[in-house]
């Protein structure tokens, strides 16, 4: 009869615990506490998935700043602040959780491929529309999405994957990358020409 009573207590305990435990095993990286009501926060505090990308990204960061403690100008910190900003303007999305995770996912990525926290390939050399002196570097990472940084010049891009029917397509914010055997036809520079470059 005390086993049945002590199992029953156990289950009850159990049940009033559930809702606690569930809280503390989706606590996100901020304090879920002081999430605004309708906030974008608030949404990563009930959202599992969410929740765990953003410790994903807490982790990823904190690499990131370890890589980045001799950065000058310090960037990193204020681009974190704007990503920020960024991401809370999914409230404006009509599918805020989808917005939201895209978020997350290439802001891991970008930090994995700009402060080289994961093993790249490359750089690999392409010459751009024959000219020996205009040429294209390219590092590529496997984060997900998959993302390369691209150098010409003095100016680099980063850039993430798209679906391509063939080859390897890659879009950055005004630069594109699309390889096909070899062969890539590369755009630097809002409507800037393409330029065809061959892998050396």
């Amino acid at each position: 009869m005390q086993n049945q009573v002590f199992n029953l207590r156990a289950i009850v305990c159990a049940g009033l615990l559930s809702p606690w435990l569930a809280t503390v095993s989706h606590a996100a990286s901020f304090d879920c506490s002081k999430a605004a009501a309708g906030s974008i926060e608030e949404l990563v505090c009930k959202t599992p998935a969410l929740s765990a990308q953003d410790e994903q990204l807490a982790k990823v960061y904190q690499q990131a700043l370890a890589k980045a403690k001799n950065e000058h100008p310090p960037t990193l910190k204020a681009e974190q602040r704007g990503w920020l900003k960024g991401r809370d303007e999914c409230w404006k999305a009509d599918d805020k959780t989808h917005c939201v995770s895209d978020a997350y996912q290439q802001r891991i990525a970008e930090l994995q491929a700009r402060y080289q926290l994961l093993p790249g390939k490359g750089p690999v050399r392409y010459v751009c529309d024959n000219q020996p002196g205009k040429e294209v570097l390219a590092t590529f990472y496997a984060t997900e999405p998959p993302t390369l940084i691209a150098e010409l010049g003095d100016s680099t891009s980063l850039m993430y994957a798209q679906p391509s029917a063939s080859g390897s397509q890659y879009q950055g914010r005004n630069e594109s990358f699309w390889e096909h055997q070899g062969e890539a036809t590369v755009v630097w520079g809002y409507e800037a020409p393409p330029m065809k470059c061959v892998r050396q």
